[in-house]
């Protein structure tokens, strides 16, 4: 038995051993929603029946949290989101002496633990509010949640869209003003368009990050309820299997939105590839003519 051989087993089982780890609990989680046992089983297999996902449609106080948590999610992107690019933004642009200091500052809330972002979100608002007379709208579980999120995945948007930023070619920047366009059609046409794909990830990782997030939850939701916080007060009572229902369709849902995304990419890949070679091709027909 050569050294190859045994170094490609050792591999293989790697790889085996790295992937049931990984992905087991979610398999184990996917066949017990299917078993028939009120308590999550996968063996032995007693029937098969869609009586969890059935449950599951009909769990009012679960779809009230998982809508909550969208709309959460959905207001912790609109924020988040133009915030990093700001944040990006000024990076690029203050002096260097001043970068460190001023990373520092905006990365501080990554590092800041969850439950004091959430204790100190609820306590600034409160006051904050109280001085604008805007407690009915303003302390309000959902949109303190928006406003705890927000302060530490901005953070992380800009470190994406900062990335991207360090890349860009300022010469197209100074092309364009040269031929006549202000700063604003500059960002909107030549900047922007650039950043798209950073954009984008940045927005779907605000909307994940926001959409899980428990710590900093608990304690800004007030009276109101996400779908962490409905998990966790139902796994304080027993598991079931309707939570495994819950976990196949969330895993089913980012599989296929993973698959668009991945298609998306590359149909833009492929677009851009082809108005390249044609312009390539009219280059080559100018020279010749």
């Amino acid at each position: 038995m050569n050294e190859k051989y045994v170094t490609g087993w050792m591999v293989s089982l790697y790889l085996a051993a790295f992937f049931v780890f990984l992905l087991g609990p979610l398999a184990v989680m996917a066949l017990s929603a299917f078993n028939t046992p009120s308590y999550p089983q996968v063996w032995p297999i007693e029937g098969f029946t869609f009586r969890w996902f059935i449950e599951l449609a009909n769990d009012r106080e679960m779809i009230e949290g998982l809508q909550t948590s969208v709309i959460i999610g959905l207001g912790v992107v609109a924020i988040a989101v133009p915030v990093g690019l700001a944040g990006a933004l000024v990076m690029t642009q203050v002096y260097r002496s001043s970068r460190t200091f001023y990373y520092f500052i905006v990365v501080v809330p990554v590092l800041a633990p969850g439950i004091v972002l959430g204790i100190s979100t609820v306590v600034f608002w409160r006051d904050f509010a109280g001085l604008l007379n805007a407690r009915s709208w303003l302390y309000n579980g959902t949109v303190l949640t928006i406003l705890a999120h927000s302060t530490y995945i901005s953070s992380y948007c800009m470190l994406v869209i900062l990335a991207r930023l360090q890349r860009f070619d300022r010469a197209q920047e100074e092309a364009a003003l040269d031929l006549g366009a202000t700063y604003p059609k500059v960002f909107r046409h030549v900047l922007l368009p650039y950043l798209r794909p950073a954009l984008l990830s940045s927005a779907v990782l605000a909307f994940l990050s926001s959409f899980e997030n428990f710590n900093a939850t608990t304690f800004a939701i007030l009276a109101d309820k996400t779908l962490t916080t409905v998990l966790a007060s139902r796994v304080r009572m027993g598991s079931s299997p309707t939570i495994s229902a819950l976990a196949t369709v969330i895993v089913i849902l980012t599989i296929v939105s993973a698959l668009a995304f991945e298609w998306y990419k590359r149909r833009e890949q492929k677009r851009k590839y082809v108005q390249q070679k044609v312009a390539r091709e009219a280059d080559a027909r100018e020279a010749v003519a």
